[in-house]
């Protein structure tokens, strides 16, 4: 459910390196590289919700449920079982004996401690994901009880997010934030053998894991950071990396035609859109909103950016959500009525500001932004900037529009709606400042709904009244993009952002 942040590596590599046989170096290491733009910028789950830390949180804390990643169910994971009260109001949770990396015991304090930390912190990145409950309580060592203010569906779910991951009491107490710096006690499969910070995180197996037997690998795993896509897939050619994370659109031919790689389109919740800035003029006013709605062609845009492989969306909610409606039509291209809605509103000639980080895909639909707004009658001016100078853009609502994408790691919309369109939520609606009470009524109501007819014609009536109301443009559903050498088994991302590093195999 975020925006994914991107890092520059400066890499040099000989041309002659590309034609070297894949996996060859990597294999001799006994290692399992990945190459990924996104940065590991924190260690600690509670603090992040950017796409590099998301996918390191689930390697290094283990969470009480665990989500099967065949058949996308969730099974007991910390813990053994779990009870429900009949008024849904109540969840028990009984764990299993089961140690941190450092042969410690977890405890029942131990998860309500991380419980804590996401639901109350200040610091929290998404303290949504516990916005339903009342309290979490110790009644022994091994019982959580957790108390809700209200039914909420998705609550298992919520249970398994990426900032649910339990970490040592002890050893943050003793060490405070600096616990998740240099070397933190972990929860789950893996553990922390060296990071440098811009540069690699490389991850060990954990031996104290409670699933018995895995991760199946024993080889470590590295993660690198490789801003340029051309430099990842060099490096993927010659082996120097196993799995290219976030492959261009452009290179996917390419690499599907290389013997010793697979070329994978995996599946994923994710949405390409346009964040528009309500607070302030020009797309404060709601026609100037639906006349930018109208003036982008989203077929055209997903043709262009993504060769097709990509799938125009309908509503502001990614497409694979349950609930979705294929039949909402949304906005259609129409540059006429687009100038028309510029004149009505008394924005023509608005400067609009479009901040801009790293990326091919963004930079391009950037480009169609600025030729369809200016044929509209805006004056869009792009402004190249680093990653974090456009996250603090984005905060401090100083833009006026900008591409990006979002994910949800649940198919239940809730998280997805409270990240991306609901206005007293955690991101002032992913920093659109996008405000309708009555969207946020609703997505509480869904959210205690349990009749599927009923939830169904909440989560369309959200979709459609913040699609029809410009809440964001959305632009596209796209898969995840992921080269792997063919010698790794059993390993992908899956939906919510995880790698399955754990079932992994690695031929020798």
């Amino acid at each position: 459910m975020r925006k994914l942040n991107k890092f520059v590596l400066a890499a040099s590599l000989a041309l002659g390196v590309a034609t070297m046989g894949v996996g060859s170096a990597a294999q001799a290491e006994s290692l399992v590289r990945i190459a990924s733009p996104y940065p590991v910028t924190t260690l600690d789950p509670s603090r992040s919700a950017a796409a590099g830390n998301i996918e390191v949180f689930g390697q290094l804390y283990a969470r009480v449920l665990h989500r099967n990643t065949d058949t996308g169910e969730l099974e007991p994971g910390l813990a053994e079982k779990w009870d429900v009260s009949d008024d849904r109001l109540t969840y028990t949770l009984h764990l299993r004996e089961a140690k941190f990396s450092d042969g410690s015991p977890i405890t029942a304090d131990d998860v309500v401690f991380s419980f804590e930390r996401v639901r109350s912190d200040p610091k929290s990145a998404l303290p949504s994901t516990f916005g339903a409950v009342d309290s979490f309580t110790v009644t022994d060592p091994k019982t959580v009880v957790i108390k809700l203010k209200n039914p909420l569906v998705s609550m298992l779910g919520q249970l398994e997010m990426w900032n649910s991951g339990i970490v040592s009491k002890a050893d943050v107490e003793k060490r405070g934030d600096k616990a998740f710096v240099d070397a933190p006690v972990t929860s789950g499969p893996y553990s922390v053998k060296e990071w440098l910070p811009g540069e690699k995180l490389v991850l060990q197996p954990n031996a104290n894991y409670w699933r018995a037997g895995f991760p199946k690998s024993d080889a470590a795993v590295e993660l690198d950071e490789v801003a340029e896509p051309e430099t990842a897939v060099a490096m993927l050619k010659s082996g120097e990396v196993d799995v290219m994370r976030e492959v261009e659109w452009a290179q996917v031919d390419d690499l599907k035609a290389t013997e010793g790689i697979d070329m994978r389109m995996d599946p994923s919740h994710v949405i390409y859109t346009v964040l528009l800035n309500h607070s302030r003029p020009p797309f404060s006013n709601l026609k100037a909103r639906q006349a930018a709605a109208y003036a982008l062609d989203k077929s055209a845009i997903t043709q262009t950016v993504t060769a097709g492989l990509a799938t125009p969306a309908n509503t502001v909610l990614p497409s694979g959500l349950d609930y979705h409606d294929p039949n909402y039509v949304g906005y259609a291209p129409d540059i006429e009525k687009a100038k028309q809605l510029i004149q009505e509103s008394g924005m023509a000639g608005k400067e609009v500001k479009i901040p801009l980080n790293p990326g091919q895909a963004t930079q391009q639909i950037a480009l169609f932004m600025q030729a369809q707004f200016e044929a509209i009658g805006l004056k869009p001016v792009i402004v190249n900037m680093d990653v974090p100078t456009w996250w603090s853009d984005l905060a401090t609502a100083e833009y006026d529009a900008t591409p990006t994408w979002y994910m949800s790691e649940l198919m239940d919309p809730d998280p997805a709606i409270r990240w991306a369109i609901c206005g007293a939520c955690d991101s002032h609606s992913f920093y659109t400042f996008y405000d309708n009470p009555h969207v946020d009524q609703l997505a509480d109501e869904g959210a205690r709904e349990q009749d599927e007819a009923k939830r169904t014609a909440i989560y369309r009536e959200i979709a459609k009244t913040a699609t029809d109301e410009v809440a964001q443009i959305p632009l596209f559903d796209a898969p995840f993009a992921v080269a792997y050498s063919t010698r790794l088994k059993n390993l992908k991302m899956t939906p919510a952002m995880q790698w399955t590093l754990e079932d992994m195999t690695v031929d020798q």
